[in-house]
């Protein structure tokens, strides 16, 4: 099994930005029946970071702190190394969203936007 991501999640998982994530892992659990993975707040309540399952693959949704408008597509992709793929974005003309760094639910990631407007979130899941 590969190290760069976690047991059981694709390379690729679509990333939703929402208004209301409790609100979209409801809608997810009674329209596919999506299982909730994981959910980590923010000391505001808000939802920082969730992961579900429908079928074999996972989505992952959050809310965008400081109400900031929701960009017209936001894909992550695991990766081995995320610090090289961030260099490789921004010598292929994508712009960072954020650095490479590492978050307290087990990856080191960074975002990219492209030159059309998309965001690319990209990690590698730490060991441990």
């Amino acid at each position: 099994m590969p190290s760069h991501k976690p047991a059981d999640h694709p390379a690729v998982s679509p990333y939703l930005l929402v208004a209301d994530a409790r609100g979209m892992l409801a809608f997810l659990a009674a329209t596919f029946g999506a299982r909730e993975l994981h959910c980590k707040t923010r000391e505001d309540g808000s939802v920082m970071h969730a992961e579900v399952r429908i079928d074999d693959s996972v989505v992952m949704l959050g809310e965008r702190p400081g109400g900031t408008a929701t960009p017209s597509a936001s894909t992550h992709v695991y990766v081995p190394d995320v610090d090289a793929c961030h260099a490789a974005g921004l010598a292929a003309g994508a712009s960072s969203v954020s650095p490479p760094t590492d978050q307290p639910y087990g990856d080191r990631t960074a975002g990219l936007r492209d030159a059309q407007g998309n965001l690319w979130w990209i990690g590698t899941h730490l060991p441990g």
